[in-house]
């Protein structure tokens, strides 16, 4: 059979932010055909109407041409930022600049406002403090009460509300914060896919929004953001308790020296793996086509090597959000992933990784299945939930991983995963004609795939207990 792999669809999926470059159906629309899997709601920016408003078009666009789209919120999370300015201030190199506590004005004060009542606590003398992730680099000479004095190491120009880092230190603040949970009860309300959380430190973070979504009935799916320090020191524990990371490289590599960040990705990357958790590599991916038509050769290659670790998703943010370049943006890191897939496809062999229980066990036996028998030619998934999809995603089977289910959440939720297509059928209590109606959905789509081998997992319910089984059955 001559049909190619990529005639389902990547395996590593794109992620977009909305902004105000693609705030309409139209714009939307055109990022899905692109290649856009999951649309990102950045939530230290814009009001919850104007939230609600682009969530009602990602569902509306489900609804009319039959995709299924997931939508992430982005909180705000804890940040430390500069305080308000009536006009930017130009540093040079060498000059003083005090940053305070006190609710004062620069232009009358001389001290620029920072937004954090313990930072003076928080820093020591000897140490850099970064605003607007390194565009300014601060030497912190001297603390009194309220202000921490510090000398400017090079020039530069800083506008309102910029953002701060203290690299390498861990700060009092808290990894939730009240404008956090007002923003995720909306997004419980509006049946938001993903939660990503931003600036988490320890792995209790991901319990305590845990509990609270499990008390509001809520089936969100948690995304833990490293782009902390501390959070680099509690990896293990952070991926055990989520269900998918975010390496945040931006405030990441404001956070821990930069030449560390593609070691610290690599191993997040790997420690995934191990743990079976999809992961996503996002920011700066794109970054010149915010004002470019074309990538920097640097950043096709960046793309390529997320692609090549075989994380779950790449992302676009100021790209989509504000760029002037959207749907090119996603075009390019479309075309970079497919051609990084099709040298990946021919190289790479699926993981091997230790079985724990019966679930794993069968989804490790299909893989057998494909190494013994180049003839099969897909991996077909009846699942309700999604698990058995995340399960057999995490091994990276060369052949393309194709998901039934009944329910629309999971639907759009295992559309993030590596490897796997997405569709919604009518379950029967009859396994057998749920086999056939996922058969028919696919060959409706993919007429050319008759008569190709393909293996089965399914997880039917027999007798009240959920049987997971593997067949190898012919299209």
């Amino acid at each position: 059979m001559k049909s190619s792999l990529l005639e389902i669809q990547n395996q590593s999926k794109i992620i977009a932010t909305i902004g105000p470059a693609c705030a309409s159906y139209d714009a939307l629309s055109s990022l899905v055909d692109a290649g856009v899997k999951v649309f990102r709601l950045n939530f230290s920016h814009g009001t919850h109407e104007y939230h609600d408003k682009m969530i009602n078009l990602v569902k509306r666009l489900n609804r009319k041409i039959g995709c299924n789209v997931a939508i992430l919120m982005d909180t705000k999370g804890p940040e430390i930022r500069t305080a308000d300015l009536h006009t930017t201030i130009q540093l040079k190199k060498n000059q003083s600049l005090i940053l305070t506590t006190e609710r004062v004005e620069y232009e009358q004060s001389g001290k620029l406002g920072v937004s954090y009542d313990t930072f003076v606590d928080d820093v020591e003398v000897g140490q850099k403090v970064l605003i607007d992730n390194g565009v300014i680099n601060l030497l912190v000479k001297e603390k009194s009460k309220t202000d921490v004095i510090c000398t400017v190491l090079d020039g530069g120009i800083i506008g309102s509300r910029r953002h701060i880092n203290i690299p390498g230190q861990d700060v009092s603040l808290d990894s939730i914060t009240q404008k956090d949970w007002e923003d995720i009860d909306f997004g419980i309300k509006n049946g938001v896919d993903y939660v990503a959380l931003s600036f988490i430190r320890r792995a209790d973070d991901i319990r305590l929004v845990r509990d609270y979504l499990k008390k509001q009935q809520s089936n969100m799916s948690i995304i833990a953001k490293i782009e902390s320090h501390e959070a680099t020191k509690n990896l293990e524990a952070i991926i055990h308790e989520s269900d998918m990371i975010m390496v945040a490289r931006g405030d990441l590599g404001a956070e821990i020296p930069f030449e560390d960040v593609p070691r610290i990705q690599r191993e997040i990357i790997e420690m995934c793996h191990q743990r079976r958790t999809p992961v996503i590599v996002a920011t700066h991916m794109l970054e010149s086509m915010i004002h470019n038509p074309i990538p920097t050769r640097a950043e096709a290659s960046d793309i390529s090597l997320a692609v090549w670790q075989r994380a779950d998703a790449v992302m676009l943010s100021g790209e989509t959000a504000g760029g002037a370049w959207p749907k090119k943006s996603v075009e390019v890191m479309n075309s970079v992933v497919r051609a990084t897939e099709v040298q990946l496809r021919a190289t790479k062999i699926p993981l091997d990784l230790p079985v724990q229980n019966q679930r794993e066990n069968i989804v490790r036996a299909a893989i057998s299945c494909l190494r013994h028998d180049k003839g099969i030619r897909s991996i077909f998934v009846v699942t309700r939930s999604g698990h058995m999809a995340k399960l057999t995603s995490a091994l990276r089977p060369n052949v393309p991983i194709i998901a039934f289910t009944n329910e629309p959440p999971t639907r759009r939720k295992i559309q993030l995963y590596w490897g796997v297509t997405a569709y919604r059928i009518y379950f029967s209590s009859v396994p057998q004609t749920t086999i056939q109606r996922a058969q028919e959905h696919f060959l409706n789509r993919f007429p050319q795939w008759k008569g190709s081998t393909y293996i089965l997992i399914s997880d039917f319910l027999v007798d009240n207990t959920f049987v997971p089984t593997l067949q190898i059955r012919v299209l």
